[in-house]
Order: structure tokens, then sequence, then C-alpha cells
């Protein structure tokens, strides 16, 4: 196998590991005010995430250092053509880190109240446009032959890209209350696995409906079996969750959310990003990407580093594996 395939299956499995865990952190934030009913029952929602979040995020830190070393071009032009909206996730992800940071750092309704609407935001924000961004990445955007963005905002938002955008934000919601459903207990743990099942229709229906048009679009057998097999895990996380076996419905969201990347990014191989204009020129592994012996030395950390990283990620998730009730949070603290 040739290195540049080597990377660029190494960044599909980075933007799965990303959207496996940061999915359910954004559906925790985005079920803050439908789930917690007062203070206590919103710092116990935040507990729940309290000790990964941050680590879920470096899987983005690293899938875009991978893809600005290995496919200079792809990287190029993908952060000069979506600008605007990877600016748009770039604030609202700060503003969220800020939010866990600074939101008990004083007893006030009102400034509590600011950063949770702060997490909210800051959850709907990229939840919304990841699935915009792979949406228009998938279906091409105009590249001219110098493989330069030579389109506006506007023809980010066509219909296939905001279909993709409400399917991440669907997704990561059911993600979300499944995970919750996991990770509380008593009465928390009851209405988060009712929320999760009055999602589960909708999220099936638009996850479908975005799957099918993308495999009609470019009918790749290797798509249709991963889309068919997200399905197929999805529909199992949903009757899981229905049945309280949340372990195994974490299990079935979690699996469709890898396998419906992964079907994305099989569907575009060997393109990483291709045009839409007739004399224009797509970018594929090989024109976008680094020099071979960039890609060795960077194989060879990578070989190095990966395995410690997920071991300790993998002991994080390990250590604070207890169901949390709101009886753990103290009242009046912060």
């Amino acid at each position: 196998m040739e290195l540049t395939t080597v990377w660029f299956v190494l960044i599909t499995v980075l933007w799965c590991g990303y959207f496996l865990l940061e999915g359910f952190d954004f559906g925790v934030g985005l079920l803050l005010p439908v789930l917690g009913r007062d203070d206590r029952e919103r710092r116990l929602l935040i507990n729940t995430i309290g000790p990964v979040w941050d680590g879920n995020e470096v899987w983005l830190i690293v899938a875009g250092g991978a893809t600005f070393a290995a496919f200079p071009e792809w990287y190029a032009t993908l952060f000069s053509g979506f600008y605007l909206p990877l600016l748009l996730i770039l604030v609202a992800l700060i503003l969220r880190g800020l939010a866990f940071e600074y939101r008990g750092k004083s007893d006030s309704p009102q400034w509590k109240r600011y950063w949770d609407w702060a997490i909210i935001g800051g959850s709907f924000v990229p939840a919304l446009l990841w699935g915009v961004a792979f949406g228009n990445i998938v279906r091409g955007v105009p590249i001219s032959r110098d493989h330069e963005y030579v389109g506006g905002f506007f023809n980010l938002l066509n219909p296939y890209a905001l279909l993709g955008g409400l399917t991440t934000l669907a997704l990561f919601v059911l993600h979300g209350a499944v995970f919750l459903a996991l990770k509380t207990d008593g009465d928390m743990r009851d209405r988060a696995g009712r929320v999760a099942g009055r999602v589960a229709l909708p999220t099936v229906v638009i996850a479908a409906a975005f799957l099918l048009w993308t495999q009609l679009a470019h009918s790749d057998a290797w798509g249709w079996a991963l889309s068919g097999a997200a399905a197929v895990a999805l529909t199992g996380g949903v009757l899981a969750a229905r049945a309280r076996r949340e372990g195994w419905a974490f299990l079935g969201t979690g699996a469709a959310i890898v396998l419906a990347v992964i079907a994305l990014f099989v569907t575009l191989f060997p393109d990483v990003m291709p045009t839409t204009l007739a004399g224009g020129d797509s970018l594929t592994t090989t024109n976008a990407a680094s020099t071979p012996y960039t890609l060795k030395v960077m194989t060879v950390v990578a070989a190095c580093c990966t395995p410690v990283v997920l071991a300790y990620q993998a002991w994080t998730y390990w250590v604070f594996r207890r169901r949390l009730r709101v009886e753990h949070i103290p009242a009046g603290g912060h």
C-alpha cells in the first residue's frame, strides 16, 4: 500500500475517533436545556463529560495536523475555501471550552445562564457545520486547475450539504442521549433514555436519506455496504436503547457514526476534494500529497506515538467509568 493511501486511511481513522467521542460531547451540550431542570442537574450533565471533553478534541487537532503534513494542498484549499464555516466552528469550540472552565467561577444565576448558552451554542454550531463541511467535500466544490477554491460561501449551502449538517446534528443528539443514559443513574438515566427514544426515529430517517443520496450520486459498492452496515448499527442501537441496554445502545450509535464516516471517505477516495468545474482539477491523494520522505518520517512518528495516546485515553475512560447521580453533586456548589 502506498504511503499516500496509508495516510488517507489514518486521517479517516482520526475523523472517526473525533466524531465518535466528540459526538456525544456535543449531544450532551445540546441536551443541557432539555434535561437540566435546575443548576444541580445541569452540573451533573456537564460532569459526565468533564474529565474527557478536552481529550476528545485532541482527535480534531491531530486530524488537522495530519492533513496539513500529509496533504498540504488539501489543507490549503480546504481552509481557504471553507474559511468562514471553519472559523465559526473554531470560535464555537473556544467559547464552549471557556464555558466549561468558567461556569463555576460565580454563584450568580445570570453568570451561569450565560455560560450555559455558550455550551449549547458551542455544541450546536460544530455539530451542524461539520456535516455541512463534509457534505461539500464529498459532493465536490468549484476548484480551478490551480487547486484554488473559486466559489463563495453560499455555494456551500446546497441541499445535500445542509442535509449532511442535519444528519450530524441529529446523530450527535441521539448519541449524547444514549451516553447520558449510560453515564447517569436514577431519574436522569430514565429521562435521558426517553429522550433517546423520542429522537431515534427522526435521526434514522434523516441519516438514511443522507446516506442514500450519497450512494445514489456515487454508486460505490463499498459505500453501499458500509452505509447499509451503518443503518443496521443505528437501528440496533435504537432498539437497545428502548430495551434499556445502554451499553449496547452506545455501541450501536457509535458504530453507526464510525461506519457512516468510513462510507463517506471510501466514496471520496482516491479524491480528497473533487471539483465541480468542467475545466477544474480535483485534489487527489497523489497530487495533494507531501513528498515521500515527509510521509515516511510521519509514519514512523505516528507508529511510535499513536499507541501511547490511545492507551492513555482508554485509561482515562476506565478511571471515570462510574455512573453519576444528582446526589453526587453538592447542593449550592460550583
